[in-house]
């Protein structure tokens, strides 16, 4: 049963900042494919109500109870994300979806909450030593990492891969590591760097080429960036305005509705409405941390400090891609870029976020 007491706590601030983005995301999409890809926008529709319903859902259940089911959460996502390797769904190369017949769900964008519920379950459970955690402390956490790292890896997805990795990290980090262990961690992984490249595929190892000098190859593996900073650059200081983008409508950006969207938006609202949304998306992530700061237990703080640290690492990540500041690794912006799975998947960690904040008056 629903405590109406929540309700008169309600943090609408959250949820204000929520639905801003999400209808700046759902202009720029109808502006991105209303010319060449009409049915997007309108399937954008279907995925927005759907992640509202997430969102409610994330709201109204105790997220305590969250804490008694993470290890089943994690167990569930990797059950799908195995289920992909096998009954998943091939588009342009990659195997990420699972055809549900009316829809298809991406498990890995699933796999994000998952592993943030797990870590957050198990750094409650244990208490910290007083110099921090050491490698043994770090083991059944580099499994909830290590599983389904591998698993989207394997897809291949190497963008949702390192977010799995930033998320783990930075909620690691946070709740301490001793400097002696990190730094071997470090010297090991540095070692390794080598094996790793070997496993990237030849157009994951382009991209991160391609990063260093786009002009290199401006019709290959630069074209992304290269056309991305033309259409930024192009909307000047007030953009040229809502659907009067070129780069975008006559089809030269690529990606131009999913990973590329935020140079669709830079250039028909300019570097004016750009900081407007650059500002949104600041205030969303502050207030996540604060949420985070008032939570009245340890698992509340960590949750609501992992699903802030997912959307922020997404934004960083984007815009620096989309910018030509870092390598194209195929990450989402929240709320804005086109794709079900993740605006479910951001929409439930707005709906936490809120859970917590909100029932911090209870405790």
């Amino acid at each position: 049963m629903i405590d109406r007491r929540l309700f008169t706590h309600f943090d609408w601030f959250t949820f204000s900042l929520t639905a801003a983005l999400t209808a700046i995301g759902l202009a720029s999409v109808y502006s991105a494919t209303h010319a060449q890809m009409p049915a997007i926008y309108k399937k954008e529709v279907y995925w927005i109500i759907i992640g509202l319903a997430g969102l409610a859902a994330a709201v109204t259940i105790n997220y305590l109870l969250l804490e008694r089911l993470a290890y089943a959460l994690w167990g569930g996502a990797v059950i799908l994300l195995v289920s992909v390797l096998f009954i998943g769904k091939t588009t342009a190369g990659a195997r990420r979806w699972l055809n549900l017949g009316l829809f298809s769900l991406q498990p890995s964008e699933l796999a994000k909450l998952a592993l943030i519920i797990a870590l957050a379950k198990y750094f409650t459970s244990r208490p910290v030593p007083s110099k921090g955690l050491a490698l043994k402390d770090l083991a059944l956490p580099a499994v909830f990492l290590l599983v389904p790292f591998l698993l989207v890896v394997k897809q291949p997805d190497l963008g949702t891969a390192i977010i799995l990795w930033l998320i783990f990290w930075t909620m690691t980090l946070m709740v301490r590591v001793r400097t002696r262990t990190l730094v071997g961690i470090v010297a090991v992984f540095m070692a390794l760097t080598p094996i790793a490249w070997k496993m990237l595929k030849g157009y994951q190892k382009a991209r991160l080429m391609s990063f260093l000098d786009p002009a290199k190859d401006p019709l290959g593996t630069g074209y992304h960036v290269m056309q991305s900073k033309i259409a930024i650059g192009s909307g000047g200081i007030f953009g040229k305005g809502f659907t009067n983008g070129t780069q975008g409508n006559l089809m030269f950006l690529p990606e131009h509705h999913t990973d590329f969207i935020f140079a669709v938006y830079a250039e028909e609202w300019g570097l004016a409405g750009s900081m407007v949304l650059l500002s949104l998306f600041l205030i969303l992530i502050l207030n996540g941390f604060n949420a985070a700061n008032d939570a009245k237990d340890r698992f509340g703080f960590l949750v609501a400090f992992g699903m802030t640290t997912m959307l922020f690492w997404h934004v960083a990540i984007n815009l620096g891609m989309v910018s030509g500041m870092l390598p194209v690794v195929g990450v989402p912006l929240p709320f804005i870029s086109y794709g079900g799975s993740f605006l479910v998947t951001a929409m439930i960690a707005a709906g936490l976020i809120i859970n917590i904040k909100m029932r911090g008056f209870m405790f």
